[in-house]
């Protein structure tokens, strides 16, 4: 089955989606997310799909999370949840929303997403579009999600993001207000301070600034849930250096975080096939495939130099890269880049190779 689905996919679907639109890959995204929304709402259309991609993986429990298996989908593919019953189907073990954040707004100008096929990877310069927090929260609420009660059959994630106009100073009550309205329906809680794509976000790696927001996130999370607060993992970015990754390591156990993430999107630009150097140029993070060997290294490092567990994202686009990743002390795996590449087969086929 896992043969038919990755056939399906490579010599049929994957061609006709990536010439659609004129190949805008942001209007072929948005036409996915709906299509997956519309899955998510007929049983009988999400019996079918599951038939085809569901696979067994194999179950672990991460933070006080029980996970079904290793693979999930990493932040930034379904922005505002749009899609959040549909994941499960496809064989993800679990799913990140977002990014959002406290207000809504409408990223950067477009064009923003840009297809490096020849390089198996994505730039993109997003900018945390979404519709905020609060729609998310309203939209899970309808749907029954909240926490623990396995409404959306798999858990789910929520990243975090500081709103663009928000000043770098008042960031801590930014991401507080987005966890207020999002913790409740949120199996475990990301704070994204590590995108490229909203002027000055990275600076809230820097110890003192981590350990403030992750201070705050942490004391809220127990006083909203008393003895069992939701987990909170951070997601780094891949273009630290090991004495900035140190620095952040510390202020994350410090500041009460769960978990890691490791990694972002990329800012360099190695990898780049000669087809796709000239999106060299183009401002944004870069993942996919030229993102696998610096995220291998990260993740290494980072479970060398903490007890938290790390969520391996970046570059795994077989079955290899994902294994490469457990090897390195990761205890799950995120697609994003890999699974627009390979699509769901990718999921079986790491389950299988996990196994």
């Amino acid at each position: 089955m896992t043969a038919l689905v990755r056939d399906g996919y490579a010599g049929l679907l994957r061609p006709v989606l990536f010439r659609a639109h004129r190949g805008d890959p942001e209007a072929i995204h948005e036409d996915m997310i709906a299509a997956l929304a519309l899955l998510g709402s007929l049983p009988g259309a999400r019996g079918l799909v599951g038939a085809l991609t569901r696979s067994v993986g194999q179950p672990v429990t991460v933070a006080g999370v029980r996970f079904p298996g290793r693979v999930g989908l990493a932040a930034g593919m379904d922005k505002d949840g749009r899609a959040a019953l549909a994941w499960q189907y496809l064989g993800f073990a679990f799913a990140e929303l977002g990014t959002v954040t406290a207000h809504a707004q409408p990223g950067n100008d477009r064009p923003r997403v840009f297809r490096a096929a020849a390089s198996a990877g994505l730039v993109n310069r997003m900018g945390f579009n979404n519709a905020g927090a609060q729609a998310l929260a309203n939209r899970l609420a309808v749907a029954g999600i909240l926490r623990g009660n396995g409404a959306a059959g798999i858990p789910l994630g929520i990243s975090l993001g500081k709103t663009k106009t928000t000043p770098l100073e008042e960031a801590v009550p930014d991401y507080l207000a987005s966890f207020d309205q999002v913790a409740p329906h949120a199996d475990y809680i990301a704070v994204n301070v590590s995108s490229p794509n909203t002027p000055g976000l990275r600076t809230l790696q820097d110890g003192d600034a981590l350990g403030d927001l992750l201070g705050a996130l942490s004391r809220r999370a127990q006083r909203q849930s008393p003895g069992s607060p939701v987990p909170i993992f951070v997601k780094l970015a891949p273009d630290l250096t090991w004495p900035q990754l140190d620095e952040v390591l510390g202020a994350a156990a410090d500041g009460g975080a769960a978990g890691i993430i490791a990694t972002n999107t990329t800012l360099a630009r190695d990898g780049l096939a000669a087809p796709d150097r000239h999106l060299a140029h183009e401002e944004g993070g870069l993942s996919g495939a030229p993102l696998t060997a610096r995220a291998r290294e990260v993740v290494g490092y980072v479970t060398e130099h903490t007890t938290l567990p790390v969520i391996g994202s970046g570059g795994v686009m077989a079955p290899a890269d994902a294994q490469a990743l457990l090897d390195a002390g990761a205890s799950l795996i995120q697609l994003y880049t890999g699974f627009i590449y390979a699509g769901p087969a990718l999921i079986a086929a790491i389950n299988e190779e996990v196994r």
